[in-house]
């Protein structure tokens, strides 16, 4: 049945995948399980989201843990609010078709609580069927960029969010050792001052 249903999916064209549930928003683009580009909003939560289930000092940090995350799929706009161009505070997601425009046109975004645009992308319809000029570009970088999956990327970029907490921890732990150090010097130099005096 999954054979099915992806072969059906590759058939058909103009699909763009939404979906939510995940308290962020992204965009994602993967090139390779069609023979034209497969977009997903992803845009959740308007009443709960990721960056607002922190303090506000650690926002920063729940941004850098995202841009650190390997996502090879994630759209990266230039009028993105985040440099990692996925949305953690409250936002939904709006699709515009313009019919008017030659050729017609696709906008999706992902918009804060005040309506204004914090991550999008627009391209013609046409991108949304097979075409011998999407195969092309699989030659080219722009492709290759949504063509890898996370199991593709190198170890280093893969595993980069563990090496930073696990190497976090490991330099507090090194830090707590040194301190308890010092303390117990401290305490053994006092000691003999007192027993001198």
């Amino acid at each position: 049945m999954e054979h099915v249903l992806t072969a059906d999916y590759m058939q058909r064209n103009g699909v763009l995948f939404i979906s939510g549930d995940v308290h962020f928003g992204e965009i994602a683009r993967f090139d390779c399980g069609a023979q034209y580009p497969l977009y997903d909003i992803t845009s959740s939560g308007l009443t709960q989201s990721v960056e607002n289930s922190v303090p506000a000092v650690f926002q920063s940090v729940m941004r850098l843990l995202a841009w650190l995350t390997p996502t090879p799929m994630r759209v990266f706009s230039p009028n993105c609010r985040h440099k990692s161009c996925s949305y953690g505070q409250p936002n939904f997601g709006a699709i515009e078709i313009d019919w008017n425009a030659v050729p017609p046109r696709v906008k999706i975004e992902l918009r804060d609580l005040h309506g204004n645009s914090v991550d999008g992308v627009e391209f013609p319809i046409s991108e949304l069927k097979p075409s011998n000029a999407h195969a092309n570009k699989k030659e080219g970088h722009s492709f290759e960029a949504h063509c890898s999956l996370e199991t593709e990327l190198p170890w280093l970029v893969r595993y980069r969010l563990a090496l930073l907490f696990f190497g976090t921890i490991a330099v507090f732990v090194i830090a707590v050792a040194l301190l308890v150090i010092a303390c117990c010097s401290a305490t053994k130099l006092f000691t003999r001052k007192c027993k001198m005096a």
